[in-house]
Parts: structure tokens; C-alpha cells; sequence
């Protein structure tokens, strides 16, 4: 046992290292009954606080992967040692499903983003534009840069593109706009002033019970796709107890709740396949 757990930790650190924008949080690596969560870089905090609960009401240990989607569906085709990834998407999980690298019927949808455009050095007060929002702003063009995740990579970027279509403006500020590999980044450029506006996740903000709401606009659903957030069990971890109980705890009425807390939509509950 011994010997299998420092393979996996070896084989663990070696995919981190290979994918640049994976970072690792390790609860105990050396623990026998341990899981491997590879989950989307907008379900940071509360996967984090999943962690906590999980490990509180159970003998089981977490490592946690975070990462753009695409960048872990990238790791997981190329062998990576997850046993459950939780997407920003349902594409990438679906994906996955139809290469057989999932547990036959795991693939489960655990939550709904919410996208807002972000401007918090907006201000509105002495504005000959008569701007009294961020959408105003964004409307106005009276902005330099605009950023928002890469919709290659991102479902969150693929919201935020469609959002923009939606209202006749992505060719308008298409020149104005920086991307991120993640929506971490793309929130990373609006809080350290490097764009004045960008496109994030509610939960993002929501992680900040201090922000005014009036520095975001939270983008109306029939702008873009519902950003539907699927989690599957990979195929290397079929059967194994702990993951289970992970899952079942994911399922819970608590940490949906905990869930709706961060900023998300929940989706209904699931029923039998």
C-alpha cells in the first residue's frame, strides 16, 4: 500500500507540473483512503469548503486539482490520477463519458453558473454619459480593456462571447478585450486594474460579502447558454468506496445549499437514470 501511495503521489505531481495552470491543494498525501478532485478553477472556495465538510463527516481525505476545464480534459485524456472532475461545463464531461473513461452513468449535474460583468473602479457619479452601470459602460465603450476567460478553454468564456453577440456588441470592443486561460485569470486582470471591466462568476464576487453590488451586472440567462456544471467519476476509480462517498456527499441537501451560498443556480434534483 505504501508503495502504490507514493506511485500515485509521484504520478499526481507529474501531471500538475506538466499542466502549468493546475495548481494542487493537498490534504493529506499519504492517507489510504484518499480522493483525487480535479475541479474547474470557478468552483475554487467551495470546493474548498466541500473539502472541509466532507473530511469533518467522514474518515476520508481530498487532494484537490484546480484548473481551466479544458486544460484537466486535457491532463485526464493524457493519463492524469483523478478519480472525479468536476467541469465548469457539461461538454467536457460528456466528453470523456463517450470515450469510456467515466463510471457507466456517474455524469451528474452539481450546479448552474452565473455569469456578471465586473467593474469595480467604476464611476458613475460625474459621467457626461449619464452612466449609472457597469452595462452602461460596457454599452458606452467607455473603457480600455474588457476581460473575460478564453472560450476555447472556458465554458464561462463561451457564456460571455455569446452575451456579447447577443447584444450587438462583441465586434464593438472586440479589440478591447484580454483574455485568461480561466475565469481565475480573467477576475485576476479586473482586480488588480489590468481591465476596468470583465466578465466573471457570480461566485467569484460572492467570495466578497464587503463588494457593492452595484459595481456588477449580473448578465441575463437568455443572453447565453445555461452554463450547466457536470461532475463524472473516471474510470480508474470505479468502485471505489471513498469516491462513492464523496459523491453521496456532493448529493447532499447541505452542500447543495452550501452550494446556492457561493453564487450558483441549483439544478433540479437528479433523477433515477
Amino acid at each position: 500500500m505504501a508503495g502504490f501511495q507514493l506511485a500515485r503521489k509521484i504520478a499526481l505531481q507529474f501531471f500538475v507540473i506538466a499542466g502549468s495552470v493546475l495548481f494542487i491543494f493537498s490534504v493529506d498525501q499519504v492517507a489510504a483512503e484518499q480522493v483525487t478532485v480535479a475541479t474547474a478553477s470557478n468552483f475554487i472556495l467551495p470546493m474548498k469548503a466541500i473539502a472541509e465538510s466532507f473530511e469533518r463527516d467522514s474518515d476520508h481525505k481530498l487532494t484537490l486539482v484546480f484548473g481551466s476545464s479544458g486544460k484537466i480534459y486535457s491532463q485526464i485524456k493524457n493519463g492524469a490520477p483523478f478519480d472525479v472532475f468536476l467541469s465548469a461545463d457539461q461538454d467536457k464531461a460528456i466528453a470523456l463519458e463517450n470515450e469510456s473513461l467515466t463510471e457507466t452513468n456517474s455524469r451528474f449535474t452539481y450546479a448552474e453558473g452565473v455569469l456578471a460583468l465586473w467593474g469595480p473602479r467604476v464611476d458613475a457619479s460625474n459621467s457626461p454619459l449619464k452612466i449609472t452601470s457597469v452595462f452602461d459602460v460596457l454599452k458606452a465603450g467607455n473603457f480600455n480593456r474588457l476581460a473575460m476567460a478564453n472560450p476555447k478553454l472556458a465554458p464561462y468564456g463561451v457564456a460571455a462571447s455569446q452575451a456579447l453577440s447577443a447584444l450587438g456588441l462583441f465586434d464593438a470592443v472586440s479589440s478591447k478585450i484580454i483574455r485568461g486561460e480561466n475565469i481565475s485569470q480573467a477576475y485576476q486582470f479586473v482586480s488588480t486594474g489590468n481591465a476596468e471591466l470583465g466578465f466573471v462568476a457570480l461566485s467569484q464576487l460572492k467570495s466578497n460579502p464587503e463588494l457593492d453590488s452595484k459595481t456588477y451586472w449580473l448578465v441575463p440567462k437568455n443572453l447565453h447558454a445555461p452554463i450547466l456544471q457536470d461532475a463524472v467519476v473516471l474510470k480508474r476509480a470505479e468502485g471505489n468506496a471513498a469516491v462513492a462517498s464523496f459523491i453521496r456527499h456532493l448529493k447532499t441537501e447541505d452542500t447543495r445549499r452550501l452550494i446556492e451560498g457561493f453564487g450558483y443556480l441549483l439544478p433540479a434534483r437528479e433523477v433515477s437514470r
